[in-house]
């Protein structure tokens, strides 16, 4: 299938509620990931597939993607926003970017993906099996927390199935979809739907051809603070591909105009963001540091992320949290499983120990 013939549409609507705080600031495809903008990664993908035409369906926090991308020539794509004045669900914005579409086929993707699918394999697919919609299925070690679909030999889905104990396959839905334009135009406009709920089983019922693609590539689901921490230091180290990232791959990823002193440690895929400071002492495994964040000297990070312009004190330990933008983390302060600092909060250096939203 010729990728020029094909419109490419990344739903962005989403307020991002699990990644909170850091969502209160920009929305979840827009934060940095492994020092980029999430939506970087993949609009280098697909423009490495030779697509040229990309829809953005907006809503949260719209303007900052266009800010950010403009017409997408910069990135070698023409780049359109349509934005929702309500929330419409997968199958109500796929149906409300109809109008903008200019091809026959469109491949839709989820904006909180991080993926290494060969999306041309994926459109030859379709075109191969003469599908109506094709679905990107992942294989994954433990389906019980997706809803499984299972196929049959010649790739047809067979069901739709809710998350089980009992899971009869462990190919789950991928969140990225390949629609021939007139199954587009039976989506009802103007109302919430749901891809998974309401379009595929009526498309089964009705008889229509819905193919699975199924393969082994590199998936996760950026939507929770672990799995953003681990997209991001995948990316870092090269496990997960992006053409976006053009300096070698490893254990620490430091942008220019950070600064770290002798006697640091960046291990676990760090990624430490332009402006940022990093004193002597410290030690960083699997962190995600934003833009202009300090973290001061004999201080530890471990999978966590460190927001906008946050500061952590010297000798605190934070694992597994969230500090928020403009945050400030006193001196031998521990914060814990899972802690959440909101933007601007000051926490003083008591060393007290934290586990919990703050």
């Amino acid at each position: 299938m010729d990728p020029k013939k094909v419109d490419a549409v990344v739903l962005v609507g989403g307020k991002g509620t699990r990644l909170r705080p850091l969502t209160l600031s920009a929305p979840k495809p827009m934060l940095p990931t492994a020092g980029l903008a999430f939506m970087t990664h993949l609009l280098a993908r697909i423009a490495a597939a030779g697509i040229e035409h990309v829809i953005l369906g907006t809503s949260y926090k719209a303007a900052v993607f266009e800010a950010e991308f403009g017409d997408g020539s910069k990135l070698g794509l023409q780049i359109e926003y349509v934005f929702e004045e309500e929330a419409l669900g997968t199958g109500g914005g796929i149906a409300n970017v109809a109008p903008k579409l200019r091809h026959d086929t469109a491949i839709i993707f989820n904006g909180d993906v991080l993926s290494g699918a060969d999306l041309g394999e994926l459109l030859n697919h379709h075109a191969s099996h003469q599908a109506d919609v094709t679905l990107h299925l992942v294989r994954v070690s433990d389906p019980r927390a997706f809803g499984c679909v299972p196929t049959d030999g010649d790739n047809r889905v067979l069901a739709f199935l809710e998350k089980t104990q009992d899971p009869p396959t462990d190919q789950i839905n991928a969140g990225c979809y390949v629609f021939n334009r007139e199954i587009i135009d039976r989506i009802p406009r103007d109302r919430e739907v749901s891809v998974e709920r309401e379009v595929f089983p009526t498309l089964l019922s009705d008889g229509l051809k819905v193919c699975g693609y199924v393969d082994t590539s590199y998936w996760r689901d950026m939507g929770t603070p672990e799995d953003f921490v681990r997209g991001s230091s995948d990316l870092v180290r090269g496990i997960a591909p992006s053409p976006a990232l053009t300096k070698p791959r490893g254990e620490f990823l430091v942008h220019d105009g950070a600064s770290v002193a002798p006697g640091a440690l960046l291990i676990g895929g760090t990624v430490v963001g332009r402006g940022a400071e990093i004193g002597p002492g410290v030690r960083l495994d699997g962190a995600v540091i934003f833009d202009g964040a300090h973290i001061e000297a004999g201080a530890t990070v471990e999978r966590s992320i460190i927001g906008f312009g946050a500061r952590i004190g010297p000798r605190a330990l934070i694992r597994d949290g969230v500090i928020g933008d403009g945050a400030d983390i006193g001196a031998r302060c521990e914060l814990l499983r899972g802690a959440r600092v909101w933007p601007g909060v000051k926490v003083p250096d008591l060393g007290i120990r934290y586990s919990s939203d703050i």
